[in-house]
This record gives structure tokens, sequence and C-alpha cells, in this order.
């Protein structure tokens, strides 16, 4: 399994593109140690709210940031378990 990566930049991930990257910041998430406090459903929630064009691949890439999985990989092992901590997420707020 790969490691999460251990860099505070995320902007060096695979996973983040420039959009998403600028979401992100748009967000007031400005490191990968804002994504780790956040989580990846509370900071796809705020990219979100912020206004931001983010599509489910947003919430697979976050959490691929956050496991050092790929943005795919999550998609298909972590879906569902994802969905529901979204679903839960917007439930609460």
């Amino acid at each position: 399994m790969p490691k999460p990566a251990s860099s505070d930049n995320f902007r060096r991930l695979p996973n983040l593109g420039p959009k998403s990257q600028a979401m992100l910041i748009a967000a007031g998430i400005h490191t990968l140690a804002d994504l780790h406090r956040l989580g990846s459903v509370a900071a796809y929630l705020r990219v979100k709210r912020q206004g931001g064009n983010a599509s489910l691949n947003l919430l697979w890439a976050l959490e691929g940031a956050i496991s050092g999985l790929h943005w795919q990989e999550v998609a298909r092992e972590h879906r569902t378990s994802l969905l529901l901590a979204l679903e839960d997420a917007e439930r609460r707020a």
C-alpha cells in the first residue's frame, strides 16, 4: 500500500491538479496539514460551500491525497463509505 504524502504542500500530489488546488485554496485549505485536519469529506463540503464546481472526483482525489492512494483506487474501493460519510455530514450541517 502506498504511503501518504509527507510533504505539507499538496501542490505536489498527483491526485490534485491545478483546478482542484485552486478550489482548495479558495476554500481556505492551503496545505496537506489543513487537508489532514479536516478530512476529505469536510474539505470537499467546504469547497462545495465556497461555490467550487466540484464533482465527486474531487472527493476521491482528496481521500487519495490523505491516504496515498490513486483517486481511481479510492473511487473503486472506498466509494460507498465516502458517500455514506458525505451524506451523514450533509445531514448534520
